[in-house]
């Protein structure tokens, strides 16, 4: 089993994707990072896939929240690139995808991390977060976010890890979400009174 924060106050199975929906600036990300940082300290590897932020900053918060240097934490980063930065990090924690757009390559640089974490570090538990799928829907269609989301929840779930995953409620409509979330083993809803309704049905 999977502990969550304790601000979830659950555990869950090997195997569950969890998605996180909100209004911006609810706490998702920061929830999100939290609980990768707990399983860090349990001895589990953490991979972050960001479509928003540099892998500098997701690093960095990170790093505010346990120190990583040594251990299995790694950045899938989709933006650097797509905005021409120059900077590379150490490739072993950094792999960049070109862009939110493509899912082929962030597929690949899971799968490329989650098996040296095996085969190098003998890590079986890892926590599994992408931040956010709002920014997937800006650059993709929805059919061609939902293909994508349904291989790599699959892939969390085949390896046994934990998946976290961030969007912004009011950013789509009820369709859209209400597709989504069929994918997901449950859902943690954030709200700007701060109070989680958490929902899990593996928990």
């Amino acid at each position: 089993m999977y502990d969550l924060h304790p601000r979830l106050d659950a555990e869950v199975s090997p195997g569950t994707n969890i998605l996180f929906s909100g209004p911006p600036l609810t706490g998702k990300r920061s929830l999100c990072l939290d609980i990768l940082a707990d399983g860090v300290e349990n001895g589990e590897g953490a991979i972050v896939v960001t479509t928003k932020d540099s892998a500098t900053r997701v690093l960095k918060d990170m790093d505010s929240r346990t120190p990583y240097e040594g251990k299995p934490v790694a950045v899938v980063d989709c933006v650097s690139k797509q905005h021409g930065a120059d900077e590379v990090l150490e490739e072993d924690r950094v792999k960049y995808a070109s862009s939110p757009v493509d899912m082929t390559g962030i597929g690949i640089q899971l799968s490329e991390f989650l098996q040296a974490f095996y085969q190098k570090r003998n890590i079986a538990r890892n926590r599994v977060m992408l931040h956010s799928l709002s920014t997937l829907l800006m650059y993709s269609d929805l059919q061609t976010v939902f293909r994508f989301l349904h291989v790599f929840t699959g892939r969390i779930q085949s390896v046994d890890g934990l998946g976290l995953f961030c969007i912004d409620e009011t950013a789509h409509d009820a369709q859209t979400l209400n597709t989504l979330k069929q994918l997901f083993d449950g859902v943690v809803e954030t709200s700007e009174s701060e109070e989680l309704r958490v929902r899990l049905a593996n928990a």
